[in-house]
């Protein structure tokens, strides 16, 4: 059987993408530069945040306090020349806070829609698992379809147009958990870490003289953002990648550790985060290295373990790696970057 990475390549030399993703690419890389100038030795969850940013999607970053959650948040918004609103979720948040609200005119006598702060290119939601689920659903609409219906008014967010929320895992107090509706929509699921001893010494060099956040300065702009964006669509996937990609979702359903397995979404933003990821390699085509590599951070926070995987201390991340070197890949294919 050919191999899938040699198919891929074949593939794309016969099939040339109809836009240039290089310059997509070197600009997740400056990116990336400009972000680890606050995030001190996060090097690869930054670059799978940028990546989530070129495959058009939303990020949830899940992690204890104190690691730098809001921060990376703050730093991948303030890279980008656009605008960006941050919303500090709280248990007295109204859904019409988030998308907007009509309001009389008293002078016109008619409804003006006052837009809410979903309205932006980059949305940085803070604690979202503690507004209630009826704000939580707020964003649905504009997560999936990058629009906000108000009474009977549709409205279009600009592009590009990115949700990047936190929450605590372990603080459960006064908290609300994330439906499974909402969690699917999310790109990808980060847990920050803590940093090495070196990288938390340099940060307290760096951090406690002045603030890294105020002296990073915007690489881009929301314009070219999005011009990048259309850029990767065009990033080639072979048949053979696709299968492979719909091989591990299909897996993810068949699993007796897993009872809810990933949707059919999913299966789509393992492959858009898979070209986001190709084109900062600088390719214009996708490996199955892409897909295995990430796979635990697209999928694992769709799925919902079974009682026994529970009991086994079986966690999302561990059953997909164990899918991931099951399936049929290459040897030299397994290690992608």
């Amino acid at each position: 059987m050919t191999s899938l990475n040699s198919s891929a390549r074949a593939d794309a030399d016969a099939t040339p993408p109809e836009a240039d993703s290089t310059v997509a690419g070197h600009l997740g890389q400056e990116l990336v530069h400009a972000i680890s100038t606050v995030i001190e030795g996060k090097q690869d969850i930054i670059r799978l945040a940028v990546t989530a940013l070129l495959g058009e999607g939303h990020l949830l970053i899940e992690d204890v306090p104190g690691v730098g959650k809001t921060m990376l948040a703050k730093a991948l918004a303030r890279s980008i020349d656009g605008s960006v609103k941050r919303i500090q979720f709280t248990p007295d948040l109204m859904p019409s806070d988030v998308t907007g609200v009509s309001v009389f005119n008293q002078q016109t006598r008619e409804f003006e829609f006052k837009p809410g702060a979903v309205f932006a290119n980059i949305v940085v939601g803070d604690e979202i698992n503690r507004a209630s689920p009826k704000t939580q659903s707020a964003l649905l609409e504009s997560m999936e379809e990058r629009q906000v219906t108000v009474d009977g008014h549709t409205s279009a967010l600009p592009p590009p147009f990115m949700v990047i929320a936190t929450q605590n895992p372990i603080e459960m107090e006064g908290t609300y958990p994330l439906p499974e509706a909402q969690r699917d929509r999310f790109i990808m699921r980060l847990a920050i870490g803590y940093p090495a001893a070196s990288a938390e010494r340099s940060m307290i060099d760096t951090h406690a003289s002045a603030a890294a956040l105020e002296s990073l300065q915007p690489v881009t702009d929301a314009s070219t953002v999005a011009a990048a964006v259309r850029a990767i669509r065009a990033v080639h996937v072979a048949d053979d990648v696709k299968d492979y990609a719909i091989s591990l979702t299909s897996a993810t359903r068949q699993s007796p550790e897993i009872r809810l397995g990933a949707s059919p979404r999913a299966t789509l933003h393992l492959v858009r985060a898979a070209r986001a990821h190709a084109a900062m390699d600088g390719r214009d085509f996708v490996l199955p290295d892409d897909i295995g590599h990430l796979a635990v951070a697209v999928l694992s926070h769709r799925l919902l373990p079974s009682a026994e995987a529970q009991v086994a201390r079986r966690d999302a991340g561990a059953i997909i790696t164990d899918l991931v070197e099951s399936r049929h890949v290459p040897v030299g294919g397994r290690h992608g970057r």
